[in-house]
């Protein structure tokens, strides 16, 4: 793949220099020539650059080498193929997908190591910064949030986690082990629940902070997480603050939610932001300087294979290098469900590509199954032109982490759980109608299931379907002819120069 093309070799002392903090494994250690951190986080600036550093490391999705978040929950789903030129091309994300993946994948690395990255960042704000002023308090509550979120993603991946709360002497680098899940869990509860009531609500923040955690994000987060380790009652208590909020909305589509003109709109409760203004080229991308990276490299990555792709006429949708592709089982899905508008939104087929003007050459591309992905499309209305004329590496798309059509459906799902099947019903329906759906009457084990479709096909392609499989118990029968195997693929392996150099535990199976 031509990004291979560009890569130079991994230098630990840039690692360090630019992880600001990167440890000995996922722990923090010296860095030669840094200057005193006492010396820091003394005034309002200082607390707002650190802050901002501990949101840099949501943006980090290259890390000399592929390591995305969303590929890396996304592909042991049923939703999509790693896809590519073969299944040599980008073996780390085709043993994601084929269940073959062990503690030495680079995305599961990088993954693992950029969100401890985030921890550290934000461990230095909550720690280090005095909150004297109201904007320190702010500053702190956020990083908070931020330490929450990191921690999240790290406890559903992983399970047990070390939990890094403070800066660690060289001594305590071998001797901070996992952590029980349900001991991570506490931690982000307490974080969350600290935050909440300092942080600043959606609308008030101006359009140019609207990447900001707000009290919404903290309320929405704190809610999945109850949710994820089901404590019911809380979670609905938490989605209803947002709902009842008037914060948040669902957009006319999920084309618009996904579109330039949906980034940071009604529908967005969390959200990365990426920049099509660096006009970068083959001759300046840089690769090997991955905290540098401000565009979504990763849109290039998931267009539709460009060698044998010609778009329909009208479409914007331009061809990329082929990954996470659509598979059949998901468009059947929409199709079984009467879904016509939100799958148009989502995916198509190459029957649909060849009807509408378009073309795809080789439709026995290497696991190809004739869907493409629009959700996280290379729309030519996403990226720029840079001088040399490649549009490439230039894609602005921002990554959706919580949208509020998802509040809604952890909503229905937890007030199932309680017995409030009206409400449920009622959240349900929300996202149903944008859709253009009928409203849902079933109740009991039918209104659950209809729960379970909706996520499934409102959130294709978002990285949830893999992880809501595995805490609903239905892994083994939806993936298991992909591969997964019980008591081993619920979680991910710790990588192996943690369990070398940290000397943790490895997952059981790995």
């Amino acid at each position: 793949m031509k990004p291979n093309q560009k890569r130079n070799t991994i230098i630990l002392g840039a690692a360090l220099l630019l992880g600001a903090g990167c440890g000995k494994g996922f722990l923090e250690q010296d860095i030669p020539g840094r200057m005193p951190l006492e010396g820091y986080y003394k005034t309002d600036a200082d607390a707002r650059t650190a802050t901002f550093a501990a949101y840099d490391m949501l943006q980090a999705e290259y890390n000399w080498g592929w390591g995305s978040p969303l590929l890396l929950k996304t592909l042991p789903s049923d939703e999509s193929n790693a896809g590519g030129n073969g299944p040599g091309d980008q073996p780390h994300y085709q043993a994601l997908d084929n269940f073959t993946h062990d503690a030495q994948g680079e995305s599961i690395l990088w993954v693992w190591r950029m969100n401890y990255f985030g921890i550290y960042r934000a461990n230095q704000v909550i720690n280090r910064v005095a909150g004297t002023s109201d904007m320190q308090k702010r500053y702190i509550a956020e990083s908070k949030v931020l330490r929450a979120y990191y921690y999240s993603e790290l406890t559903a991946l992983w399970g047990d986690v070390p939990l890094v709360l403070k800066d660690l002497a060289p001594a305590e680098y071998t001797q901070t082990k996992r952590i029980a899940r349900a001991e991570v869990y506490a931690q982000i509860e307490k974080d969350l629940q600290e935050a909440i009531p300092v942080l600043s609500v959606r609308s008030g923040l101006p359009a140019s902070e609207r990447f900001r955690v707000t009290k919404g994000t903290a309320q929405s987060l704190l809610g999945k997480v109850y949710l994820y380790q089901k404590k019911w009652a809380l979670a609905a208590e938490q989605f209803n603050n947002v709902i009842n909020s008037g914060e948040y909305d669902l957009e006319p589509s999920v084309a618009m939610a996904f579109s330039q003109k949906g980034e940071f709109g009604i529908e967005s409760v969390f959200e990365v932001p990426f920049t099509d203004q660096k006009r970068y080229t083959w001759d300046n991308f840089p690769w090997d300087r991955f905290r540098e990276i401000e565009s979504n490299i990763h849109i290039k990555l998931m267009g539709p294979r460009e060698e044998h792709y010609t778009r329909m006429t009208g479409d914007s949708l331009d061809g990329g290098w082929g990954f996470n592709v659509g598979k059949k089982k998901l468009y059947d899905a929409f199709v079984a469900a009467g879904d016509v508008v939100r799958r148009k939104q989502t995916m198509f087929s190459v029957a649909e590509l060849t009807a509408g003007g378009g073309k795809f050459a080789d439709p026995t591309v290497w696991d190809f199954e004739g869907y493409i992905q629009r959700k996280y499309g290379s729309f030519s209305t996403v990226t720029t032109n840079p001088d040399d004329g490649t549009p490439d590496l230039n894609y602005g798309t921002n990554s959706r982490l919580i949208r509020y059509a998802d509040v809604l459906l952890m909503a229905a799902e937890a007030y199932y759980r309680v017995g409030n099947e009206g409400r449920s019903r009622t959240e349900l329906n929300k996202v149903r109608k944008r859709a253009k759906l009928a409203d849902v009457t079933a109740t009991g084990n039918a209104l659950f299931d209809a729960i379970v479709r909706e996520r499934q096909l409102e959130l294709a392609f978002e990285g949830f379907r893999y992880l809501d499989l595995v805490r609903w118990g239905r892994a083994e029968a939806e993936l298991g002819p992909l591969g997964y195997k019980p008591n081993k693929h619920e979680l991910l392996p710790v990588p192996d120069e943690d369990v070398r150099i940290g000397h943790l535990e490895q997952n059981k199976g790995y």
